[in-house]
Formats: C-alpha cells, structure tokens, sequence
C-alpha cells in the first residue's frame, strides 16, 4: 500500500467510528424516551437498563441493523470532502485508474465485511438474547403469548402429534395425541388428556392417556394414568415470540431449521430468513462503498450537502427495500433466499451503473 492508500483506509475507518459513535448516541437518547414509561411501570433497575439493556443488547442490535446506512453515509461524507477539497482530481489525473482508486475503500470495507460477519454468526444472537430476556421482562411482558393453539408437529417421519393447547410457562400441554404410521398405515394412536415437561428426567410425562394398538384387523386398547416417554421435542419448539430467531446462535438456529424441515410447523420462513440475513447482509458493505465512492467521487456545484442528501435518502431506500423484501417473504411466499438478494442484488447493479459514470 502507497500513501494515498493508507490515507483512504484511515479516513473511512475513522469516518465510520466516529458516525457509529453519533448515531450510538442519538439512538440511545431516543430508544430511551420511548421505552421510560415502560422501565418506570415494570421497575426495570437502572443498572441493568444501561449495563444490560443498552451496552449488551440494544446498541449491538442497532449498530448491526444500522451498519450499511453508517458504512454509506461515512464513505460519501468523506469522499466528498475528499472532491470538494480537489483531492480526488490529482489523484485520478496523476495516472492512477478509477479501479485502482477503488482498491482501498475495498480494503476497508473487507474489514466491515469481516467484522460483521463475525458479528452475526458469534456475538449478536448471544446480545440478541440479552436484549429479548429483558424486553420480555421490563418492557413488553404483556405481548408475551403464555400459550399456544392447536399445533401440529411431525417429530420424525413416522411420528405426528398434536396438541390443543401448551402453556410455555408451566411447561405443560393439553388434549395431546401422538398417531404412528408404518407407510400409509395408522399402527399406534395415543391420547392423552395432557403431557407435561420434566426438566430434571428431561422426559415427557403423560397424565390419563389412552393407547389403541393396530395390528391389520386386530386392535387393542390400554388405559392408564401416568407414563414417561422421550420425544424429540422440547418447551422451547413452541415458543412464539416475534424475536425468538433473533436470539439463537447459529448452531441452534442450524438444528431448528433441520427439525422444521421434518416438522412443518410453519416456522421455515422465519427461521431460513434469519439465516440468510446473517450471512448475506455483510456483503452490503462492498456494494455500498462501491455506489458511495462512485456517487460522492466527482467535485459537484452543491458541495457535500448534495452527496451526503443522496446517500442518506439511498441508505434508507436499502433498508426499507430489506423490510419489504422481507413482508413479501414472510406474507407472500417469495422464497427466503431470494427476499434476501433482492435488494443486495439491485442496488449492486445501481453500483455498477454509478461506476460506469464515474469520473476516470
């Protein structure tokens, strides 16, 4: 790297923190005034609001959701001001290329990339958790469902159950049947008037159930009143917080999709948007600071103001495509991996068309 080259590095690192330090602020102080009424009407300690609340959970979750709108405002606003000073000019016209220009803002934004990354699969779903656990305690525990209806569950591929009612607070579930089947045949049907978790034997206990055995022609039928049994299902399978994904590490995350995709219980969407998000969203850092240097390279009549007007209003377009893409997944079927590439996917064409018309 030559001087010029540690010289951009330096200003879009240094640019980005300190935007990242802004916008820390500035969301805190909002996040804050929203959510007082519910810290003071819970009695949520100040302690944990700022220690576990804010440093732990929610300032790594919107620093993570905000990194492309930080990473696109802070390479415009010093490109710029790189333009605006004619710095930019004597650079290109002193024989370097507009690519080879280009080379350390990929430099550094491999260094976003990676963090982010990193970010995503190691340490936000563990801040995630943080920050859910006290939502649902200090901020929202009235929106928390305690049950959950009539859900229907295949635990392997001869197995199926269903249970009316389960309330994830005591653990236990009501009007449970579990139905065996050897190919199209129905073999064994238990039901049960309900199944409760025992998480010291880790076994599910069954509580006034009735067994009818079918064997061709020949059925028999067996009554009782209690029986332990192992299902490869847990509480946590019916948990139906809006956030609960978020919260999960990738290992987990990994085990849930590989059971939903036996199980079917509707959850497949939610959980393969999670996944993808996590991988795919840190490349928005490359196309990002490609369309900034592109859009803010050029010395223009407005000065700083208009480039950094234009990245703001893309920035927020990025993130509002996401969340659309995102709605139409969720609500209308588009598959996952698709909601998640479709605003990555258009906006690095707008990249490359922006490059195509940058200054040479």
């Amino acid at each position: 790297m030559n001087i010029i080259d540690r010289y951009i590095i330096k200003k879009y690192l240094s640019t980005f923190v300190f935007t990242v330090g802004i916008f820390i602020v500035v969301i805190v102080v909002f996040d804050v005034s929203e959510k007082l009424d519910d810290f003071l009407k819970y009695k949520a300690p100040m302690s944990k609001v700022f220690l576990e609340y804010y440093a732990l959970g929610s300032i790594p979750f919107f620093l993570n959701m905000l990194t492309p709108l930080i990473n696109f405002i802070a390479v415009i606003f010093f490109t710029s001001k790189m333009a605006d000073q004619t710095e930019v000019v004597p650079i290109l016209s002193g024989g370097m290329s507009f690519n080879r220009f280009l080379r350390p803002y990929m430099i550094a934004a491999s260094i976003i990339f990676l963090f982010t990354l990193v970010s995503n699969i190691w340490i936000i779903p563990y801040t995630n958790k943080i920050k859910v656990n006290f939502e649902n305690v200090y901020v929202k525990p009235h929106k928390i469902s305690t049950s959950t209806m009539s859900t229907h569950m295949q635990i392997d591929s001869n197995t199926y159950v269903y249970i009316d009612n389960f309330d994830t607070k005591r653990n236990i579930g009501y009007n449970f049947s579990m139905e065996k089947f050897d190919d199209d045949q129905l073999t064994e049907k238990l039901m049960a008037q309900s199944i409760t978790w025992d998480s010291v034997a880790t076994k599910w206990k069954i509580k006034d159930y009735t067994v009818r055995t079918i064997d061709g022609l020949r059925e028999t039928m067996e009554k009782g009143t209690d029986r332990d049994t192992t299902l490869d299902m847990l509480p946590r399978d019916f948990e139906t917080y809006d956030n609960v994904f978020t919260a999960m590490d990738t290992e987990e995350l990994n085990q849930r999709i590989a059971k939903e995709e036996t199980r079917g219980t509707g959850m497949m969407t939610d959980l393969l948007l999670e996944k993808y998000k996590r991988y795919i969203g840190p490349f928005s850092a490359y196309i990002l600071t490609l369309m900034g240097v592109s859009l803010s390279s050029k010395k223009v009549r407005g000065g700083i103001g208009l480039s950094l007007g234009v990245g703001i209003a893309l920035s927020f377009t990025f993130l509002v495509l996401v969340q659309f893409s995102t709605m139409f997944s969720l609500k209308g079927g588009l598959p996952p991996l698709i909601a998640i590439l479709i605003p990555n996917v258009l906006f690095l064409v707008l990249a490359l068309w922006l490059k195509y018309k940058a200054p040479k």
